[in-house]
């Protein structure tokens, strides 16, 4: 199979670039929606995109099947996730060697969440504790691969201090992360502080900001508990006053993240990362909107 092009090799040519996150679904009938959802989003001709990788490897063999499924078919320079959760270092050698014989190229490398029902992360026997440990095998197993990292531009909620998330992003990077994505953020200050503060501790490669449109106010309420991400005063009050209203929250979810995108890229981001939850009325939305 054909290797994709590095992702690294698009930050290169020194223009934004637009990437898209897609997440396996449960069962075939949930692929064949997938599908239907990654044909319309390929007009928009992302970059790349990405394919979420469940605690402990639950969803292993779909994120295969979804990634293969949007390089076969779409096209796409895709970007499969993986995580430390519930693997020996053997089983992910094992698998990192799978994804490069099918052709990938890039690896967005997590510790990943603890499984669910259970509070705190524990590595399986033999395995990784820390994101930087599964880059540098990474990066020694297959040299070639290029590697993404998540950054937190509010802080990773088990980190102890915001100084201490900075010495682990540091620690991913020097283990050979060729660029990080952010988790999601609703206020653009936040970005830059943190890009100001990276920059400042020594991270100097491409930082692209994590976007994810409001769509509904229980899905923003669980992201923003889950990432410890916080809503601005300006969106809650917007969003209080049509909270019965689930159409308008969609409308003004879209509308905040496009003037979100609009004044990153006017200040010079390298690119911007849509989590689009395997819906494309949004992303096209967004797309739309930019073209204006």
């Amino acid at each position: 199979m054909t290797p994709d092009r590095p992702i690294s090799d698009l930050f290169a040519q020194g223009r934004p670039l637009r990437s898209l996150e897609f997440f396996p679904p449960r069962d075939e009938a949930g692929v064949e929606s997938l599908r239907a959802t990654a044909t319309a989003l390929a007009s928009l001709r992302p970059d790349f995109v990405s394919v979420t990788y469940g605690a402990g490897g639950s969803t292993r063999d779909r994120t295969a099947q979804v990634s293969t499924l949007l390089k076969q078919e779409m096209g796409f320079t895709v970007m499969p996730h993986l995580t430390c959760v519930g693997h020996s270092r053997a089983e992910l050698g094992e698998i990192a060697d799978r994804i490069h014989t099918s052709g990938f190229r890039n690896i967005m490398t997590l510790r990943g969440d603890p499984p669910k029902g259970t509070t705190s992360f524990t590595p399986a026997p033999d395995g990784l504790r820390h994101a930087n440990e599964l880059v540098t095998l990474l990066r020694s197993r297959h040299p070639d691969f290029c590697l993404g990292v998540a950054g937190y531009p509010e802080k990773h909620l088990e980190a102890a201090s915001a100084e201490i998330d900075l010495v682990n992003l540091r620690r991913k990077v020097d283990a050979g992360a060729a660029f990080i994505t952010t988790q999601l953020f609703f206020d653009n200050a936040v970005f830059f502080r943190f890009v100001e503060r990276c920059r400042a501790a020594g991270i100097l490669v491409p930082i692209v900001p994590g976007i994810m449109p409001v769509l509904t106010l229980k899905q923003v309420e669980q992201f923003t508990t889950k990432m410890g991400a916080t809503l601005p005063p300006a969106l809650l009050k917007r969003l209080g006053l049509c909270a019965e209203n689930p159409d308008v929250v969609e409308i003004i979810g879209i509308d905040w993240a496009l003037d979100q995108v609009r004044d990153l890229l006017a200040n010079g981001v390298p690119g911007y990362h849509l989590y689009v939850m395997n819906r494309a009325k949004a992303a096209l939305a967004l797309a739309a909107g930019l073209a204006a």
